[in-house]
């Protein structure tokens, strides 16, 4: 155990590719004189709503860091420092999780209908306040305020579904072998749930697991990025005041390596769900092991868009387009390879190119912007690193490629053509505005293509033809596929991927039981 450990903390530190300064304890909010006008007047905004939380949420408690250290939190777009938050570790993740055991007894002994009402409080708190969590989000993750106001009605949209869904969760009764006996099947929560979320969805990534973890019973140790804390923050505020009792969520953030030990060695946390890199999920998974927790992982992609010669060009261009440059292609669903029929090539590429070319660069505050920038230093340099892998070995730039003119961490919208597959933009992630386009001759060639990774999230498909959506569908190897869609995710179907993209599946009536145990009854007897 302590060698998984040792690798957890390695495999933690490079998934966070950069942690924020470590300071001691100063002044938690930034002085507005301090921030440009728009970050400002924002950050002033949010304050008069009290959703600007700089502490830690342990039992129902604001707390700093024992030993008092902070870290920075930066508006990726500006630089400004926005605030400190507390650089939390293993003692302040060990009280958390106490709280979150001492109070599933209570909590899970609530009727469905009781948790139901309080979630359903949580969602219309959230809507009420949705502006404010959306500009939140704008300044500490970059995202353009519409798909900030986007994020914000797809994250309180888990609340209400698993609000609904508490009470719909049925066991059975099985017809008994014997006459004297009754075979029944309860489900009940597993117990304290230890969720560990990502900087790209700060919001929703939290509500998709907090929602069913909540609904059937379950208490939550809230790990976010330490990149986006604030939203996190905030919407636990907010649950608060919707009467989800003090200890049901607690929300510890700073120290990655020394949260993630906690919660694996602690025997009281009986679930880990995860959203970040396939390297992280594997060393949680090992590290899950020695208590035996169960485990939701959801992992890495290299989604494939495959554009067959019969598809409708405006429709194919429109999907791709979402796909690939939704949240500046920092989404793990992002079109990572776009794929495009040799009879159709020409024409989707001069007419993809001219759609990116619309694409506004900027600050995420400007009604204006559809991309924003690149969450930190490390993604840029990761993009700039497939960038020249590519054009070594024979890539061509056919838009953009290089960092955008408004410096920090912005890149240009970029199309690259000639990928093969020796290349990393066609075998990782990018994780940034880069669309690979890759022609192909047959529909079996292309669904080798897609399918020669080890990722298995999601794909999209492009085609008017009905006999080919059902028989590509079928045919990859993914959790999810959109047909003549680019956005595909929703709180009603299940997420999740196969392969090395992850274990288990979140939302729709399928994700609540991620979070359940059966328990067989049998009852004999009885005449």
């Amino acid at each position: 155990m302590a060698m998984a450990m040792m690798t957890l903390r390695r495999a933690v530190a490079l998934g966070a590719r950069h942690i924020p300064a470590v300071a001691a304890a100063s002044s938690r909010i930034v002085p507005l004189r301090h921030m440009s006008a728009g970050a400002g007047a924002a950050v002033e905004k949010i304050r008069a709503a009290g959703l600007l939380r700089t502490q830690g949420l342990i039992a129902g408690k604001w707390v700093d860091a024992y030993d008092g250290k902070t870290i920075e939190v930066q508006n990726p777009a500006t630089g400004e420092v926005l605030a400190n938050v507390p650089c939390m570790g293993s003692r302040e993740t060990s009280d958390a999780i106490a709280s979150a055991h001492s109070t599933f007894y209570s909590w899970s002994k609530l009727t469905a209908g009781e948790r139901s009402k309080a979630l359903r409080k949580w969602y219309d708190l959230i809507i009420s306040h949705k502006e404010e969590l959306a500009l939140l989000m704008t300044l500490e993750q970059g995202k353009p305020m519409k798909e900030a106001l986007g994020e914000v009605n797809y994250g309180a949209s888990f609340i209400e579904y698993f609000a609904e869904e508490a009470k719909r969760i049925y066991g059975d009764i099985i017809p008994p072998t014997l006459s004297d006996r009754r075979l029944l099947v309860l489900k009940q929560p597993v117990g304290v749930v230890g969720a560990i979320t990502p900087w790209n969805f700060p919001l929703a990534m939290i509500t998709r697991k907090v929602g069913p973890a909540l609904a059937c019973g379950c208490t939550v140790v809230v790990k976010p990025s330490e990149f986006t804390p604030l939203t996190a923050l905030a919407a636990a505020d907010l649950a608060l005041q919707a009467g989800i009792p003090a200890g049901a969520l607690n929300v510890v953030m700073g120290n990655a390596p020394e949260i993630g030990d906690a919660l694996l060695q602690s025997t009281q946390v009986r679930k880990i769900t995860f959203t970040g890199s396939t390297a992280v999920g594997k060393k949680l998974m090992a590290g899950s092991a020695n208590t035996v927790k169960k485990v939701s992982l959801e992992l890495g992609g290299n989604a494939p868009c495959i554009v067959f010669d019969d598809a409708d060009i405006d429709v194919a261009v429109k999907g791709s387009l979402a796909a690939k440059f939704r949240n500046s292609g920092q989404t793990c669903v992002c079109a990572n390879r776009i794929l495009v029929q040799e009879g159709i090539y020409e024409k989707f590429a001069t007419a993809f190119i001219k759609a990116v070319q619309s694409l506004k660069v900027g600050n995420g505050l400007e009604e204006s912007t559809s991309q924003g920038p690149l969450i930190n230093e490390a993604a840029v340099q990761k993009v700039e690193k497939f960038i020249n892998d590519a054009t070594s070995k024979g890539a061509n730039i056919m838009l953009g490629g290089k960092r955008h003119s408004l410096g920090m961490t912005f890149y240009e919208p970029t199309v690259v053509g000639n990928v093969s597959n020796d290349m990393l933009l066609f075998r990782e992630e990018v994780f940034g505005p880069v669309a690979p386009l890759i022609p192909f001759k047959t529909e079996e060639e292309a669904v080798h293509m897609a399918n020669d990774t080890n990722a298995g999230l999601a794909a999209y498909i492009f085609t008017k033809s009905i006999p080919r959506s059902w028989r590509v569908s079928e045919s990859l190897e993914y959790g999810l596929v959109g047909v003549n869609e680019g956005i595909i995710s929703t709180e009603v179907a299940p997420f999740g991927g196969v392969k090395q993209s992850g274990l288990g599946r979140e939302g729709s009536k399928y994700g609540i039981d991620e979070y359940l145990e059966l328990k067989y009854i049998c009852m004999g007897n009885l005449g």
